[in-house]
């Protein structure tokens, strides 16, 4: 398969990178098809939430996947906490965190039907949290970089994932659970809550539930205490 990155296409604005790639993966881009943009108007994060950041600051990158391994999300959650430094952890399924706050969302939208998958990731390199819509500020970090820094980031996610493909199951269970923010905090979601005890060999987070017994949940918001909010 081709090297991730390339070809390339850059947008000084876009809806959403996410949408252009799928797109071009409809239409048949190779995989490792990229596309960024300095700027989106309707960023996606999951759970339906948008992405906000000022133009030109955050890294803002989709890619085309052909034949996408199952644990993908956790494989790119792994190379983006590795490319946002050795304090960043990840929150599941795939938020990358730097001091309790995000710095980094991943979304993977798959059409397995089709063969592909596409990659979203959005990054805040450069931004300065007072520059964030106020509901942000609280919970949102930064690398504390430069615009002219944001490339160099590109290319350093972009060899993180590389890796993070080529590790087979085990090794990559090990390297999300390093980074793991969770374990052995309390939880909640919308159906329960309980303490969180990692991921199983699916990907899935186990919670050790107050009367007993544990759960693993398959996907969803996961919020940090005992009340979901």
């Amino acid at each position: 398969m081709t090297r991730l990155g390339t070809p390339r296409l850059h947008l000084r604005a876009t809806t959403s990178t996410n949408d252009r790639a799928r797109a071009l993966a409809a239409a048949g881009a190779p995989h490792g098809t990229l596309v960024t943009a300095a700027e989106q108007s309707a960023g996606r994060g999951r759970q339906g939430r948008t992405w906000s950041a000022p133009p030109g600051r955050a890294l803002l990158m989709s890619l085309v996947l052909r034949s996408p391994d199952r644990m993908l999300p956790l494989a790119a959650a792994v190379a983006v906490a590795e490319a946002a430094g050795a304090e960043a952890a990840i929150k599941w399924p795939n938020d990358v965190l730097l001091g309790g706050r995000k710095v980094a969302g991943i979304l993977a939208e798959a059409r397995p039907q089709d063969g592909w998958a596409v990659l979203g990731i959005g990054m805040n390199v450069a931004v300065r949290i007072e520059e964030l819509p106020d509901e942000l500020r609280g919970t949102a970090a930064t690398l504390g970089l430069e615009a002219r820094d944001l490339d160099t980031v590109l290319g350093r996610v972009l060899a993180a994932l590389e890796r993070s493909f080529a590790l087979d199951h085990a090794a990559l269970l090990d390297a999300w659970r390093a980074r793991d923010a969770l374990l052995g905090r309390e939880v909640s979601w919308a159906d329960g809550s309980g303490r969180a005890a990692g991921i199983d060999g699916e990907g899935r987070l186990v919670v050790r539930l107050p009367a007993g017994g544990s759960v693993a949940l398959e996907s969803g918001e996961v919020h940090l205490g005992g009340v979901a909010r």
